[in-house]
């Protein structure tokens, strides 16, 4: 802990006190309080105040943001699989499982974009790391967009939708779940760096998510179901929809790695 000096009110004794070199309480203040001779400064204190400066906490590993973003498209993927077969089988207690598990990819999306702002913020970038972090940061919201769409499935599962649901469509609906997972497992290939093949996979997944979704709204037109049910289920497969789509955009704005920096 630092000593304050406290001054004594003794005017002719200070003004000597200033004359003898030897004399520790005729320093200033900032000698004193960083307990070093002045002009003598130590690693880490600015030469003109005398102050130490403490340096930050060390930055988050690039090798961590990566897991957490790996982590991020997985959940998702998950919350995919679960919220369909929730969905055609009926099953209301995984669907309110799947509802509440919303929560963990919130969660994760925040603290991975404090690690990514942590990371821009404390220490200096080379330009290439920059450009990944940057990178990063726009794909996350689609990633908990992503979830949240899951989520919207799952939540259909939770009423009397499934029990209303023809038997036909509910095979569509069986179908756009699969493509859309297939397509979340490419993503992450992609992310993983495989992005040329990943991509080219996708496209072709994507037009077939793209068919199912325009026949699945012909076949609820022609099905004749009531209004309320079908505007839920078209709801539904507009959700899965757009599930292919972020899983392109994402696989199209995977950044590149940076490379280690040589000292």
């Amino acid at each position: 802990m630092s000593q304050f000096a406290f001054p004594d009110h003794h005017p002719a004794r200070d003004a000597e006190r200033q004359n003898d070199p030897d004399d520790a309480s005729a320093l200033p203040d900032t000698a004193l309080l960083t307990g070093s001779p002045l002009g003598e400064h130590p690693a880490g204190s600015d030469p003109k105040l005398g102050t130490v400066l403490h340096e930050g906490p060390e930055p988050v590993d690039l090798e961590l943001i990566d897991r957490h973003v790996i982590q991020l498209f997985a959940l998702v993927e998950n919350a995919v699989a679960g919220a369909t077969h929730a969905l055609v089988s009926a099953d209301r207690e995984a669907a309110r499982i799947l509802v509440a598990a919303d929560a963990d990819i919130d969660d994760l999306y925040q603290e991975l974009e404090s690690f990514v702002h942590a990371r821009l913020l404390d220490r200096p970038s080379d330009p290439a790391e920059t450009q990944y972090l940057l990178a990063v940061l726009g794909m996350l919201p689609e990633l908990e967009r992503s979830g949240d769409l899951a989520e919207h499935v799952a939540r259909r599962a939770t009423r009397n939708l499934p029990a209303e649901m023809p038997a036909r469509l509910r095979g569509y609906v069986q179908r756009m779940g699969e493509v859309a997972c297939a397509m979340w497992r490419i993503a992450a290939d992609a992310f993983g760096g495989d992005v040329q093949s990943a991509t080219e996979r996708l496209v072709s997944l994507d037009d077939e998510m793209d068919d199912l979704h325009v026949t699945f709204i012909a076949e609820l037109v022609a099905a004749e179901t009531p209004v309320v049910v079908a505007i839920e289920l078209a709801l539904v497969a507009r959700f899965y929809e757009r599930l292919g789509d972020h899983a392109v955009n994402l696989a199209r704005r995977v950044p590149s790695r940076p490379r280690p920096i040589v000292p």
